[in-house]
């Protein structure tokens, strides 16, 4: 199963001070918008995204039919088989993606710790 490029959602307290910190970690902007409460930072393969005041917990997530630079794959599992997939081996959702829509959708898991997991497809 393939879910596409991986990132963390983090709930920040102050995104301008996140932003600093991550950017002296080697982290570069390459999407988002500060006024708006969110960026998504990149360093090499690895994304995290900043977000203030949208969310309480972090979230992972995870985009089918994108690579780390959202840039479509050839070949992916939609979300809809993956939501399949994962309801056939006895998960649980907090939501679940429209079976009868294709292109975007998304899934929401809680892992067993507590985690929320978003599975987002964008395309």
């Amino acid at each position: 199963m393939k879910l596409g490029a991986l990132s963390i959602s983090l709930s920040v307290k102050d995104i301008h001070v996140s932003k600093k910190f991550y950017e002296t970690l080697g982290f570069t902007v390459f999407a988002g918008e500060i006024e708006k409460n969110y960026l998504i930072m990149k360093n090499g393969n690895a994304l995290v995204g900043l977000f203030q005041g949208m969310f309480e917990n972090n979230i992972l997530t995870f985009n089918p039919g994108w690579d780390e630079n959202a840039n479509k794959l050839d070949s992916f599992n939609d979300v809809r088989e993956i939501q399949q997939h994962l309801k056939d081996n006895g998960l649980k959702f907090e939501q679940e993606a429209d079976t009868t829509t294709s292109g975007p959708a998304s899934i929401v898991l809680i892992d067993p710790d507590g985690n929320p997991v978003l599975i987002d497809q964008h395309v």
